[in-house]
């Protein structure tokens, strides 16, 4: 019997948008299991608590996993690769949008090599209707009451407006 290929996608998914279901859609093409790894990030400020952000997560990518088997949201506040181990996976699965990305994935993923040489980190590239979704855009623009119904789910853009709206 051949060992399960587990990969991690890790971010802060604040929020998750169609970007991040976009990559999780095409890394399950890769793995037998994806381990969706929200970070707690609070040095980054997150607009949505951690719960919330795991929960629209869980919400949003159940459309890819309708057995329940194949896609698993953890949180995690540790050093990426010390997740990675503790899932046991083998690849770490991160996107790029553009060029600008690639200098500081570069640099993480060799910092990350010298850590455990034996994960592998695999770099997906944005679809093109994806390419220039950021978590930060899609808030900034429903902060400023712009339409972001085409860059996330309804359930996200309903809960953005309604974060907005409390003030």
């Amino acid at each position: 019997m051949s060992k399960q290929r587990i990969g991690i996608y890790p971010g802060t998914f604040d929020p998750i948008t169609s970007g991040h279901c976009d990559i999780v859609h095409r890394a399950l093409r890769l793995v037998d299991k994806l381990v969706i790894g929200v970070a707690s990030n609070a040095g980054k400020g997150p607009l949505f608590s951690l719960e919330e952000r795991i929960d629209m997560v869980r919400s949003d990518l159940a459309q890819f996993d309708p057995g329940g088997d194949r896609v698993e949201v953890r949180s995690f506040d540790i050093l990426l690769m010390h997740f990675a181990e503790q899932m046991n996976a083998g690849i770490i699965v991160r996107g790029l949008r553009a060029v600008s990305d690639f200098d500081f994935e570069f640099q993480m993923t060799g910092m990350n090599a010298r850590l455990n040489p034996e994960i592998e980190t695999v770099f997906l590239m944005s679809s093109e209707s994806h390419q220039f979704i950021s978590s930060r855009f899609v808030k900034e623009i429903g902060e400023l009451g712009g339409d972001i119904t085409s860059f996330v789910s309804p359930a996200v853009a309903k809960r953005l407006a309604a974060r907005y709206a409390e003030g």
